[in-house]
């Protein structure tokens, strides 16, 4: 049985773009759909011809286009939406397709800066110079991966039936910490206090509160990872998921002082 075709939405993205390369990179027939309106943006442009070069498939459409979205979903195995979190309402007629399409074996949507059903993790992004905002206490540990390493976890996962219905927890070794650890590594690092700025979970909520949907999503998804603990606060039970880092053994990951020291 060959390797399985999968359609990647969100390729112009970061995390879509990581996820189209390593598709490609793991020989799976690799789709990438994407809008009209990418080739006018120098960057999009420049990834949608690379992906072109690299073997991939583009495909013209997008989640409001359910047409596009059935056609594309015909041919292919499996769909990886990767698009941003406040795109998440968006998705709704992407799950519509997939039901009337009947034809997939396997549906991941990742979502920036938490969980969904494949996939738990937090971006690593470039930490700050000056000033830290703290969310809460600061002592709750969250998950970091980089984004090429969340693409190389997930792939992995596709054809691979030990993952088959279950959740793919990403806690690696080394990228475990809460916001006080790390901003005390990136002090270390770089020789200099930074000035803290605390932000309790009663002005986090209220902002939640006050700031209309989509807009409000990054501040949600702070205060699950970093209030409420939910990267970190259970075990991974075998009935319902699986540790990427434990399954996959040799992929080799960044970690939080590896990627902090390219930052120097």
């Amino acid at each position: 049985m060959g390797k399985s075709r999968i359609l990647i939405i969100g390729v112009t993205g970061n995390l879509g773009f990581h996820l189209a390369k390593t598709s490609l990179q793991f020989s799976h027939p690799t789709f990438a759909l994407f809008r009209d309106s990418a080739y006018s943006d120098p960057i999009k442009s420049q990834k949608l011809h690379s992906l072109s070069n690299s073997g991939a498939t583009l495909l013209k459409g997008s989640l409001q286009d359910e047409a596009s979205l059935l056609e594309a979903i015909k041919q292919v195995d499996v769909v990886i939406c990767a698009v941003s979190s406040i795109q998440v309402l968006d998705q709704k007629l992407l799950i519509s397709a997939i039901k009337q399409a009947g034809c997939i074996k396997n549906c991941s949507v990742l979502t920036i800066l938490h969980h969904s059903e494949k996939c738990v993790y937090v971006y690593l992004e470039a930490p700050p110079r000056d000033k830290a905002t703290i969310f809460g206490d600061g002592n709750t540990k969250g998950v970091f991966v980089k984004e090429s390493d969340v693409a190389a976890f997930t792939i992995s996962a596709v054809d691979d039936p030990r993952t088959l219905n279950k959740v793919l927890y990403l806690r690696p070794p080394g990228n475990v910490y809460s916001l006080n650890e790390l901003i005390e590594i990136w002090e270390s690092k770089i020789g200099k206090k930074l000035e803290k700025i605390y932000e309790p979970e009663e002005e986090l909520l209220r902002k939640i509160k006050v700031i209309p949907y989509p807009n409000n999503m990054k501040r949600i998804f702070l205060y699950s990872a970093f209030i409420k603990g939910d990267h970190t606060y259970f075990d991974i039970e075998s009935s319902g998921g699986v540790d990427g880092t434990k399954l996959y053994p040799q992929l080799k990951y960044t970690t939080i002082n590896e990627y902090l020291d390219t930052l120097l």
